[in-house]
């Protein structure tokens, strides 16, 4: 059985035929580490399945700096929702940290099926859910938690985060420096090595 509708139906019981019709407005795409999927300023029109690597989303101040608002890991949704449900540009970069494999998905296509397709609209709420509490908890998190005890809650959630996201992105995640990261790394006995 095809295991991305294994992985649909588990979040919620879609049919064969709505899965079918979801494949048609999808493409699969093999990204490299760099690739902008969503560009700033960019109207978008697609959301994405992230099957293998990890994106991240971040926003750019005026000066130029970079804040990483998310990362995105096997299997998950990535999408500029503010931007798709409003038809604006986007906020947000979003950009592949590692080479990725994800399915681009038309987001208007997939409102047009949830007319049609009970189920899918069902789904698609069920996501919305699963992004809004994964929003909320980072903010719990960055308000109740201390730099090292966020970063051991981002290690729970990629073990070999280290290796795979370089410590500059890994310190805008946290909200914290890259010296200041090294410190805590160095406290808790993490080797130093990262990735660039």
């Amino acid at each position: 059985m095809d295991s991305n509708f294994v992985f649909l139906n588990s979040i919620s019981k879609i049919s064969e035929d709505t899965y079918s019709e979801i494949k048609k407005i999808s493409t699969f795409k093999i990204i490299k580490a760099g690739t902008e999927i969503v560009k700033i300023n960019e109207v978008p029109s697609k959301a994405y399945m992230v099957v293998s690597g990890i994106v991240r989303s971040y926003l750019i101040t005026e000066s130029g700096k970079e804040f990483n608002k998310s990362f995105y890991l096997p299997i998950s949704f990535a999408a500029s929702l503010t931007a798709l449900m409003r038809r604006k540009p986007s906020a947000f970069v979003f950009q592949a940290v590692t080479d990725c494999e994800i399915y681009e998905i038309d987001y208007y296509k997939t409102m047009h099926l949830c007319n049609s397709k009970p189920n899918l609209k069902t789904l698609y709420t069920k996501v919305l859910e699963y992004l809004y509490i994964k929003y909320e908890k980072r903010i719990i998190e960055s308000i109740t938690l201390n730099a090292k005890e966020r970063y051991l809650e981002l290690k729970k959630q990629i073990p070999d985060v280290d290796s795979l996201i370089s410590q500059h992105h890994i310190a805008s995640y946290l909200g914290i420096t890259p010296v200041q990261l090294s410190r805590i790394r160095k406290k808790i006995g993490c080797p130093l090595t990262n990735v660039n």
